[in-house]
């Protein structure tokens, strides 16, 4: 069983189906892909920052290897350590993203696929009563003076004398 992230947009409301075709759900864990294709798979996703950076680390891994003069059975090795923490770590830069562009993680939900965990993450989201918005205040702020609460025998417990 995996872990999956629900991601929605900020302004979406608990209950209500706005927006739900824009939900993303991301799953947890190692990611093959990123593994085997590197950048290429954070620019397939859209993910530009998180493909570019992981893009200069590579490049900038390789003119190391160059210049200390790394052979090229080390020079390999470098590169498949670095790919194996891009894919341990992918998950957890597609989320960084998705959280910057507006879209946090609303939900975690547990399933055995990518269905199960769209189908429990809507149907809770869903389930959720709609949460009721504040509208303007019809009345005006009272002024009044503070209660001061004290623990204890404190000459500020005893009640003032106005």
């Amino acid at each position: 069983m995996r872990t999956y992230t629900f991601h929605l947009a900020s302004d979406a409301i608990a209950g209500e189906s706005h927006g739900l075709d824009k939900a993303i759900l991301v799953a947890d864990g190692f990611s093959l892909h990123a593994f085997v294709f590197g950048p290429v798979w954070f620019f397939f996703h859209r993910l530009w920052l998180a493909g570019l950076g992981v893009l200069v680390v590579l490049v900038a891994a390789a003119f190391t290897g160059r210049l200390l003069g790394l052979t090229t059975f080390a020079g390999l090795t470098l590169t498949l350590l670095l790919l194996f923490l891009v894919g341990l770590e992918a998950s957890s830069l597609r989320r960084w993203t998705y959280a910057r562009r507006g879209q946090p993680a609303r939900d975690a939900v547990v399933a055995h696929s990518t269905e199960d965990a769209e189908m429990k993450a809507v149907n809770r989201w869903l389930a959720t009563p709609a949460a009721i918005r504040p509208g303007p205040n019809p009345y005006p702020a009272v002024t009044g003076r503070p209660i001061e609460t004290a623990i204890g025998l404190f000459p500020l417990a005893e009640p003032r004398r106005s």
